[in-house]
Parts: C-alpha cells; structure tokens; sequence
C-alpha cells in the first residue's frame, strides 16, 4: 500500500510541474480524459485517480460530475503580494494550534505499523527538501495528512483542506527565514520519534511547539 501510495504522490507532482513548470495547463484548463492522461504518465488509471484525489484534496484540482477535471489553483507567488498572502495567517496557525497537536496525540497511539512508516517517509522528504533548498509544500500537506490520517477519525480529513490552506501559505511567508527551517528540521525529527515510540504526550507537546514556532516567525 506504501507503495502505491507513493506512486500516486509521485504522479500528483508530476501533475503539479504540468502545470506550475511546463505551463501545460492554466487555471481553468480541462486536464485531459483520464485514459489519454494515464497513457502519457505512464501509470495505471487507478493511481491516476489517487493522484488527482490527492490534488483535488488540497485545492489544485476540481473534479465536475459530467464535465471532467479543471485546473483551480496553482502554487505559483507573486512575491509582490506576500502581504496579501499573509493576511489570516494568524488565525490559520491558531486554528492549527487548536487541531494538530490533538491529532499527534491521537495518532500516536492509533496508528498501524505502516501509517508510522509512511508518517517517517513524509517527515524524511521534508527534510530532504529543505537541504537542497527546494519547495516542500507537497510533502509537508502528506506530512500533516499522514498524522491525521492515522487517528482513525472520520472526520478529520474534512478539516484538511484548511490545513493545506495554512501550509501552502506558511512555506511561502517562511520559507526564506532560515531559523523557520532549522526549527523545522528538529521539530518534524520529534514529532516523528514520539510518534514511533507511541508516546501521545510527547506526540501532542512537539507538533504543538512546532506550530508554536512558525507562528512566532509569521
């Protein structure tokens, strides 16, 4: 299943650099039918499903019953408009703050074997990403997705689309503030001990720190 998973992650972003890089795509563009698109991916029409579910999870796709698949977001800033990109932002993180460290805490002691892994696989690309200086939205949305995911709530995965909303942003307002990375880098490192050693206190505390962080950074 981790495999698959990352096969869909994988395309997503490939469906992302259509759009954001080659300029395949605009918003409001009709992504292509789904055997044509598949074919031209390489992939099966299952993981192109995933991958489009998974884009459409954190604002980038639209799917309309009968119509098809739109583009309705690009990541692509103006750093012109960072003010306007930073408005809210405040009460984003705080209803963050208000969320996550509960869904840590819950993750910690419910998740499967697997859902650990695939937590450590996320928190690992992050950090891979932010060594060589690359954006890490895709895998810091995952990231949170993954611990989320694996509190077993059903409900949980509506309130994602705002989590996404946060981090989208956070990356782009931080993403030049070096310390944020640094914070990052030991914050994520924690979360994912506490969460391997099923210790939802220490789970709860260092996602809570790590919002803490960013919001005194903003």
């Amino acid at each position: 299943m981790i495999k698959s998973a990352r096969l869909a992650d994988s395309t997503a972003q490939r469906i992302i650099k259509m759009i954001e890089e080659e300029n395949r795509f605009c918003i409001g563009d009709k992504l292509p039918n789904e055997n044509d698109l598949a074919a031209e991916l390489g992939v099966s029409r299952s993981t192109l499903r995933e991958a489009i579910k998974i884009l459409t999870t954190n604002g980038t796709l639209e799917i309309r019953r009968g119509k098809g698949t739109f583009v309705t977001s690009t990541a692509i800033v103006n750093y012109e408009n960072l003010s306007d990109i930073a408005s809210g932002l405040d009460d984003l993180f705080e209803m963050r703050l208000m969320f996550e460290p509960e869904c840590a805490y819950l993750a910690a002691e419910r998740a499967t074997d697997e859902e650990i892994e695939a937590i450590c696989y996320y928190g690992n690309e992050i950090e891979k990403k932010i060594l060589s200086g690359e954006d890490r939205t895709f895998e810091e949305q995952k990231f949170h997705e993954s611990i989320a995911n694996a509190t077993h709530n059903s409900f949980v995965k509506q309130f994602m689309p705002v989590i996404f909303n946060a981090i989208k942003k956070g990356v782009v307002v931080l993403t030049k503030d070096q310390d944020v990375s640094d914070d990052n880098l030991k914050d994520d490192r924690l979360i994912m001990d506490f969460i391997k050693k099923r210790n939802p206190e220490g789970a709860r505390t260092a996602m809570k720190l790590h919002i803490i962080h960013a919001m005194e950074r903003l």
